[in-house]
């Protein structure tokens, strides 16, 4: 298996390949995995695997010929069975790079659930040259979310070679733990009585944080005792875009900007409500997904497969409505510590029963060994 994705830092993508390649090296699977551009934090990590991995040293604004050519150097020098890759730009030149190899089955993974007016242009346009070129190509092309098939068939996209399969969670990782809680409330300084309503995204205007720091706004309003923690790629003070987005609403003594953590899994716990106030984009949401694996309740905007994957365990709210998810927040916490418990305690089973990551990786098995099988025919 070669694994082509388009950058190894920190995302859900990139966490999502790097928890397949740990489930992959227990079933018989040689991988390697060539990024686009750098190394980063996840490709580290999956170095630690035992894996190879290469990085091309693309620049993400400016189209290259020369990349593709070393991409398809690449391939021939590890001939692999299967090539997989991962978000847009790599879909295109895995695809096209394996077609100078001199031709491997390439498998699409699309991780969005659509494009949003505020995606970079060049994005926009790999994403659409992807959809003409989808039905000669790649040989099967994998949606994280049915939001993401629907969204990219409209777009163009040949719908007979998709198939979703959905993110997939480390529940003996990511799992209900007091200790960790206790340690994070002591580390934030928080009275226990106050309840922790935790946003993990990175800054970016498809996570709308000014939809959450609005409904912040509103539910401080009601008195309610409440702290706001959000941690993420620029989610810091020093980020001046959302320190003043913060100050201007008046809620600043009721945040706690965190940053980029190693420890989200404590983090995670320790909340009592988590979030995801997306307006776009959001194929299948990770941070969700871990959130109900540590029991959580969570309130989730209606992108993607949100609505889905929390399905009666939290409250779905519209998009970009921030008195939708002010009133949600609420109504979680007048139900009080035992209402949450067992709206978390639900949210966990659905996870273990529906998304538990030994499953999700029986299913890219059988799409590598169908490919595989199916070239030797």
């Amino acid at each position: 298996m070669l694994h082509v994705i388009t950058g190894l830092n920190v995302g859900g993508a990139e966490g999502m390949l790097y928890k397949l390649l740990a489930g992959l090296g227990e079933g018989g699977f040689y991988s390697a995995v060539v990024s686009l551009t750098d190394v980063g934090k996840v490709g580290l990590k999956i170095r630690e695997l035992g894996i190879e991995v290469q990085a091309l040293g693309l620049k993400r604004t400016v189209p290259n010929p020369l990349g593709l050519i070393r991409l398809a150097k690449t391939i021939r020098k590890q001939r692999p069975n299967v090539i997989q890759s991962w978000m847009y730009h790599a879909d295109l030149a895995a695809g096209l790079a394996a077609k100078l190899a001199g031709g491997h089955p390439v498998i699409w993974n699309i991780r969005n659930s659509n494009l949003d007016p505020e995606t970079k242009k060049l994005t926009q346009v790999t994403a659409r040259l992807c959809a003409r070129l989808s039905s000669s190509l790649p040989t099967k092309i994998i949606c994280c979310s049915e939001a993401s098939k629907r969204e990219h068939i409209a777009l163009g996209y040949t719908a007979e070679t998709m198939q979703v399969i959905p993110n997939g969670f480390d529940t003996a990782e990511f799992r209900p733990d007091e200790e960790n809680k206790l340690k994070i409330r002591k580390e934030l300084e928080v009275d226990r009585d106050v309840s922790l309503i935790g946003l993990v995204a990175r800054y970016d205007p498809q996570k709308d944080f000014f939809n959450y720091i609005s409904a912040a706004k509103l539910l401080q309003n009601t008195g309610r005792k409440v702290m706001f923690v959000m941690a993420g790629e620029r989610v810091e003070w020093g980020n001046q875009e959302l320190s003043e987005l913060i100050r201007k609403n008046g809620i600043k003594q009721n945040v706690r900007l965190l940053g980029n953590r190693d420890d989200i899994q404590s983090i995670t716990c320790a909340f009592d409500i988590a979030t995801s106030s997306s307006k776009c984009n959001e194929g299948f949401s990770n941070t969700v997904g871990e959130a109900m694996s540590c029991g959580v309740p969570c309130v989730v905007t209606d992108v993607g497969d949100s609505k889905y994957i929390v399905g009666e365990t939290g409250i779905v709210v519209p998009p970009g409505d921030s008195t939708a998810l002010a009133c949600a927040w609420k109504k979680l916490i007048d139900e009080g510590d035992e209402g949450r418990r067992k709206r978390g305690q639900n949210a966990r089973q659905r996870i273990v029963a529906n998304f538990n990551i030994a499953s999700v990786v029986e299913q890219y098995k059988s799409v590598y060994t169908e490919s595989v099988e199916h070239v030797r025919t």
